[in-house]
């Protein structure tokens, strides 16, 4: 089902790339259809009824294309109830760290090292 919505979305949008394409600029572009009776169409149709046939082209291809893709993305979403959060996503039971007696675990082999307590030394520079 998702395959053939998919198809149809890429010819929609291929469609829909084509029709504005063929839709006439004011500077004249890529139109279709312009003028007298030897131009573009061959007179087939007039300037105006091109121009309505590819707005209205235009509008429903355009809708269409805003159906399959919320059709797309209903169907991707499959029903699933997704987490909304990394958060939500974690274990219920996590590791948790060891609680310490409110200072920093001191590096084995720094005894006679400056402490918390132990004001810091001052530079020697000379004041003048």
């Amino acid at each position: 089902m998702t395959t053939v919505l998919l198809v149809i979305h890429l010819l929609i949008a291929l469609a829909l790339v084509g029709v504005v394409l063929l839709q006439r600029s004011e500077g004249g572009g890529l139109g279709i259809g312009g003028g007298g009776g030897g131009g573009g169409m061959g007179g087939f149709m007039t300037g105006r009824g091109t121009a309505n046939l590819l707005t209205r082209t235009t509008a429903i291809l355009a809708a269409s294309f805003m159906a399959t893709s919320l059709l797309l993305t209903i169907l991707a979403g499959g029903g699933q109830q997704r987490a909304t959060s990394i958060i939500d996503q974690l274990p219920s039971s996590m590791p948790t760290l060891p609680q310490s007696s409110g200072t920093a675990p001191q590096p084995e082999g720094t005894a006679g090292t400056m402490t918390d307590e132990t004001p810091p030394a001052r530079p020697s520079v000379p004041v003048q």
